[in-house]
Formats: structure tokens, C-alpha cells, sequence
């Protein structure tokens, strides 16, 4: 792990995407933090010690899904699969499927495996998944506020976590799509999918794929934009924990009913012509039991104050 000193810094964004805004001063403590997202290596030792069975293993239970034909309960995840053609972006089913057996062992389904993927990160991970883990190491998932100070690297202000510039000298600092999502991969920093976990530059403290490659749970419910600065500077929050379980839910989208917590990071799939969420002061909402083939976690461990 890395230990990330304490201090103030500006949380979010007034120039992306509105759920980041308003940019808002923010004191968090010191902490550690896993140097890597946590791996497929990494999650086969915590299943093995405890017979650990992952969300998108277990069938789903009718009476949670009232309506659905008994055919499309399998158990199963998200799995990114890319059309052949440009699509209306508006739409993400087009290149999201629900498939069966897909999870962290068979990451695209029941013909795949993780035999040579041993140092990338574990992914088809709902929250509860990492809540275990992170339990089991006697760990716990970051708040927001802790994500971003970390992602952020000591460059408080800065657009991404190494700077102003997304591939400075063209130099590609993170694994993301390029080309025109969904259909047209590049592959520039060459990867398709997810890379190994120290395959990128790690920041300025020293701690790596805080950007990029999967998308990481952090422990805060979701709401729609950040609170706005303190009226005073001796006010600014502390250590703050984000939304509230009743606030996870969007009042612009009545229909979604599940609770969502806060993810950071951005993940392989983010590209400038869809989703420019690789940077520290993106975020997004994630159902807390809906897993995918881009999502995975780290971990954080807390100082203890002296009494």
C-alpha cells in the first residue's frame, strides 16, 4: 500500500460533465492505499480462503425480478461486446450484453479465463463484492473524496493525474479507447481490454491505474452533483462522505429504483467521442448489484487519530 498524506484540495469540476460540478474544497486524512487495483491473483486467495461466491454467480431469485420470462434468469454479467459499425451512441445496449456465466473467472463468458491474467485487475464485481473483500483483508473501500485526492497525485487543479495534457509528447499515460467508440479500437496504448495493473505510469505518489482500465467502487452513495463550498474557509468539509442512501437515488430518473454508488477512474472503454470520465474529477453512478466486464476496486486502509 501507499500512504497519501492529508490535505485540502478543489473536488470536482466546473468545466465537464454536471454531476462533477461545483468544484468545492475538500480536507481529507491522512490514509493508505492499495498500490494497484485489486487483481485477479489478489481475489483468487480471498476466494480460496473463504468459498466466496460473487453476485454474478448466483441465479437471480424470481421474486426480485416480478414480470421476467424464467428463461432470462441466468446467472451472469455485463460483458462489453463491440459492433461492427458506427451506432446512436445514445444507446448502450448496443454494445453491452447480459451473458450467461460471464464473471470474474470467465470475464467474457462460459469459452474464456483468466489463466494468463493473473496481474489484471478482477472485474464483474458488484459492490458488495469488494465490501467482502475488502472486510476479509481488513480493508475498506475509499470515499470519494479519498479516491480523487489520490487519483489527483499531488497536482491539485490539474486535468488529468499527470498533468494538463491527456497524452503529453504522445505518450499514452493510461489504458482508454481510442478511435471512435464503439466500433473503431486503435489501440494505441495497446491494449483492447484490460492491461496489467502497473502497465501505465503511476502518479506522484506512487500508486497506479487510478485512471483508466477499470472503473473502481468507492464506499458513497450517489447524488446527482457535489454540495457547493462552505460559506466559510473555516467550514470546509472534513473527510466528507458522499450522499446519503435516500440522495443515491436521481430525482431526474424516478424509474431507477436501485441504489447507486459512486465509481471513479474511468475505465478502458472511455474515448473522447463518448465518455471523457479519465480524469480525477470524473464520476459516475453504478447500481450496487449490477456488475460488468470494466468494473473492478482497490482498497484504502485509515490512520488512526491518537487520542
Amino acid at each position: 500500500m501507499i500512504r497519501i498524506p492529508g490535505g485540502t484540495f478543489r473536488m470536482g469540476s466546473d468545466k465537464h460533465y454536471p454531476e462533477e460540478a461545483p468544484a468545492h474544497e475538500v480536507t481529507v486524512d491522512g490514509f493508505w492505499i492499495d498500490r494497484t487495483p485489486v487483481t485477479n491473483r489478489q481475489f483468487k486467495e480471498f476466494v480460496r480462503a473463504t468459498g466466496y461466491v460473487t453476485f454474478a454467480e448466483i441465479p437471480p431469485n424470481p421474486k426480485d425480478y416480478p414480470g421476467a420470462l424464467p428463461h432470462m434468469l441466468f446467472a451472469g454479467s455485463l460483458v462489453f461486446t463491440p459492433p461492427k459499425h458506427p451506432i446512436d451512441l445514445r444507446d448502450w445496449s448496443q454494445w453491452w450484453c447480459f451473458t450467461k456465466d460471464a464473471n470474474w473467472r470467465r470475464p467474457y463468458g462460459r469459452k474464456s479465463n483468466i489463466n494468463a491474467l493473473d496481474d489484471h485487475p478482477v472485474v464483474h464485481i458488484c459492490h458488495a463484492d469488494a465490501a467482502a473483500y475488502a472486510k476479509w483483508a481488513g480493508k475498506e473501500l475509499a470515499t470519494e473524496a479519498e479516491w480523487e485526492f489520490a487519483a489527483r497525485g499531488g497536482l491539485d487543479g490539474a486535468e488529468y493525474a499527470w498533468g494538463d495534457q491527456l497524452t503529453p509528447d504522445g505518450r499514452q499515460m493510461a489504458n482508454t479507447w481510442q478511435g471512435n467508440f464503439p466500433n473503431q479500437n486503435l489501440n494505441e496504448d495497446g491494449f483492447l481490454r484490460t492491461s496489467p495493473v502497473t502497465a501505465f505510469p503511476p502518479n506522484g505518489y506512487g500508486v497506479y491505474d487510478m485512471i483508466g482500465n477499470v472503473w473502481e467502487w468507492t464506499s458513497d452513495w450517489y447524488s446527482p452533483k457535489h454540495e457547493a463550498d462552505a460559506p466559510k474557509a473555516c467550514c470546509i468539509p472534513e473527510n466528507p462522505r458522499g450522499g446519503r442512501e435516500a440522495g443515491s437515488y436521481d430525482p431526474s430518473q424516478p424509474q431507477i429504483r436501485i441504489p447507486r454508488k459512486v465509481v471513479k477512474g474511468g475505465s478502458h472503454l472511455c474515448a473522447p467521442n463518448y465518455c471523457r470520465r479519465y480524469r480525477p474529477a470524473a464520476r459516475h453512478a453504478q447500481p450496487v448489484d449490477t456488475s460488468m466486464s470494466h468494473v473492478g476496486f482497490r482498497c484504502i486502509t485509515r490512520e488512526r487519530k491518537r487520542a
